[in-house]
């Protein structure tokens, strides 16, 4: 008799578990979007600023 409460219990816990993998990859993957994002926010004025003298060093020559 409790073989065979394992064999039918088995199959649900192993199909909530299958998913497991891929919400911690959606949730990683979701944060390093943010983390870019933030980045991008706060250094993006630096940046234009750099490029845009490289620019202008390049039209001046």
């Amino acid at each position: 008799m409790m073989w065979w409460n394992w064999f039918t219990v088995q199959p649900q816990v192993r199909r909530w578990t299958s998913g497991q993998g891929l919400v911690e990859y959606a949730l990683i993957l979701i944060f390093v979007a943010v983390v870019l994002i933030a980045l991008l926010t706060i250094l993006g004025p630096g940046l234009k600023n750099i490029y845009q003298d490289i620019v202008d060093e390049l039209n001046a020559i």
